[in-house]
């Protein structure tokens, strides 16, 4: 599915769960990928680790863990060495938040489009209750004028 794509193709194609993740979230074919390796993995992981198995830089796959977490998709957590120092590891965000979260995104999205909706009407019937030149001058000549004088 591109942007391009009119609604009414959206609603015609065949459309798979995951495809709400690039629909509403604007995600990208490697952060799907970071995202599935990460449900996939049975611990929280690194972006080394996560880089691994998408096969990536590390630069690339903080790219798009990054995404992900402004998503809400991944949830990130500080491990701290017994030494000093430390590092981060992420994991998903828990299935039923995130479906929360997209039903109110869509929740929000058909709010304002009905506004939108209810703008476009109000505004395109409003113009067909003006008069322009074009209607005087045609019922002049069918001579269903009234002149007042």
């Amino acid at each position: 599915m591109t942007m391009a794509d009119s609604m009414a193709e959206q609603l015609q194609q065949e459309m798979v769960c995951e495809g709400l993740l690039e629909c509403i979230h604007g995600l990208k074919r490697l952060d799907k990928e970071c995202y599935r390796v990460l449900v996939e993995s049975d611990e929280p992981l690194t972006i080394d680790a996560v880089a691994d198995r998408v096969d990536r830089e590390r630069s690339t796959a903080y790219r798009s863990i990054q995404r992900l977490l402004e998503s809400g998709l991944l949830q990130k957590e500080q491990i701290n060495y017994d030494q000093g120092g430390y590092y981060h590891v992420y994991y998903p965000t828990d299935p039923t938040q995130i479906a929360n979260d997209m039903q109110r995104t869509i929740n929000d999205w058909y709010a304002k489009m009905s506004q939108l909706i209810q703008a476009f009407e109000d505004k395109y019937d409003q113009a067909e209750t003006v008069d322009t030149p074009e209607t005087d001058d045609r019922t002049a000549a069918s001579g269903d004028a009234t002149t007042v004088e």
